[in-house]
C-alpha cells in the first residue's frame, strides 16, 4: 500500500464554542491509502485538550511508509493490529489509518463496510445537531438555522445553562441533548438535571471532569437524567471503569484508535448493560462516513460534524435532518475533493 497524507484547515459555518474552548476552524489530516489504483480514506482532528497535533500525527503516520508498502491489505483489524504497537501514543494517527484501511478494504471487496460487517441499515439512530454555546439570542438562530431536526445537542457550561435551555425550547420540540464537557460540579448536574427533565432532555454528557471518578456514584444515584460518559471514556480499559458510574458511554473514533477498537467497545458495553452512543470531533465527510458504518450498532449517535463546516473537502454519507443517507460507493463511501497539503512539507 502506498501511503498519502493530507493536511486541512476545515472553515467552520459559525464560531463553535464549548465549556473550554472556541474555533472558526478545524486542522484536520487525512489518511490515504492505495492498492490495486484504489484508495482508501481516514480523517483524524488535531486536539489541543488530548494534545494532538497535524504535525505529531503525521510525522508518526510517516514512520510507517515502509511497513505499509510491503502490505497488502487482507483484513483491516490485521493491520491495525500490526500497526498499533507503532501507534501506541497516537491514537488519534490510529485512528486515521485504521478508517482509511476499512474504505479501502471495502472499496476492493464492491461492498460497503457495515454491509462487509454482517450489519443491516434498516434500522439506525438519527444523529443530532449541535449548538455551541454563544449569547442566547445566536443560539437560537442557530438552532433556527437546521429546523425540523429531531434532536439537538446544546452545549453548556455557562452562568446562563437553564435559562438557554428555557429559551431554546420555545422554539421546538425536538429532543434536547446536554454536553456539559466537564463544566459542572456534582452539585449542579443534580439539581440541574431536574428542571433539564421537564424541559424535554434526553440525557447529560460528561457533566464532571473526567477524573472525578469519586463523585459519580452520588451523581448518578441522584439525577434525574441518564448520565454519558464522553471524556471519561477514552480507551477500551475505561468502559468497564465507566459501567457502574455511568448510563451509557459515548466513544469517539479518534480517541479510541479508529472503527476496530471502538467495535470492540461497543460490543463490551452492551454485555455490561450501558446504551452506546457514538460521537464526531468536527470531522470533515471523511470521519463522518466512517462513523456511519456502526450506526446499526449504536442506541445514539453525534455525526453533524461535517455539517458544521462552511466548506467539506470529501462527498460520501451526508444527513438529511438527522437521517443518515448513505452513498452508492463502496468502503465507507468516501470520494476525496481535491488534496490537501503535505503536512511534513
Amino acid at each position: 500500500m502506498k501511503l498519502t497524507l493530507h493536511a486541512y484547515d476545515l472553515p467552520l459555518a459559525h464560531t463553535f464554542t464549548i465549556s473550554r474552548e472556541s474555533i472558526t476552524s478545524q486542522p484536520t489530516l487525512v489518511v490515504e491509502l492505495t492498492q490495486d489504483g484504489v484508495s482508501g480514506y481516514g480523517e483524524a482532528t488535531s486536539n489541543n485538550y488530548y494534545g494532538f497535533t497535524i504535525e505529531r500525527m503525521a510525522r508518526d503516520l510517516a514512520g510507517l511508509r515502509e511497513l505499509l508498502a510491503s502490505t497488502t491489505l487482507a483484513d483491516p483489524i490485521e493491520l491495525w493490529t500490526q500497526c498499533q504497537p507503532h501507534l501506541t501514543d497516537d491514537p488519534f494517527a490510529l485512528c486515521a489509518l485504521d478508517q482509511a484501511a476499512h474504505d479501502l478494504w471495502g472499496k476492493l471487496q464492491g461492498q460497503p463496510v457495515w454491509k462487509l460487517w454482517g450489519l443491516s441499515t434498516d434500522k439506525i439512530p438519527d444523529s443530532d445537531y449541535t449548538i455551541g454555546i454563544d449569547s442566547i439570542d445566536v443560539m437560537v438562530a442557530k438552532m433556527n438555522e437546521f429546523p425540523g431536526w429531531p434532536i439537538y445537542k446544546i452545549k453548556l457550561g455557562t452562568d446562563r445553562d437553564l435559562e438557554i435551555v428555557r429559551e431554546l425550547r420555545k422554539h421546538t420540540t425536538a429532543t434536547f441533548r446536554i454536553d456539559a464537557n466537564c463544566a459542572w460540579t456534582a452539585e449542579q448536574t443534580i439539581r440541574n438535571s431536574h428542571e433539564l427533565k421537564a424541559l424535554g432532555v434526553e440525557f447529560i454528557e460528561q457533566p464532571l471532569p473526567r477524573d472525578a471518578w469519586s463523585e459519580m456514584p452520588a451523581v448518578k444515584a441522584q439525577a434525574a437524567l441518564p448520565i454519558v460518559a464522553d471524556e471519561s471514556c477514552i480507551s477500551e480499559t475505561d468502559v468497564p471503569r465507566c459501567a457502574p458510574l455511568f448510563h451509557g458511554v459515548n466513544i469517539k473514533l479518534v480517541k479510541c484508535g479508529g472503527l476496530t477498537p471502538a467495535r470492540r467497545m461497543i460490543a463490551e458495553a452492551r454485555r455490561l448493560g450501558l446504551s452506546v452512543m457514538v460521537g464526531c470531533m468536527t470531522e470533515s465527510t471523511v470521519g463522518i462516513s466512517a462513523i456511519a458504518q456502526l450506526l446499526p450498532l449504536l442506541d445514539y449517535v453525534d455525526m453533524d460534524g461535517a455539517v458544521l463546516l462552511a466548506q467539506d473537502i470529501a462527498t460520501g454519507v451526508r444527513l438529511d435532518r438527522g437521517r443518515c443517507i448513505y452513498p452508492g460507493v463502496a468502503g465507507n463511501g468516501v470520494t476525496l475533493l481535491a488534496p490537501g497539503r503535505d503536512p511534513l512539507a
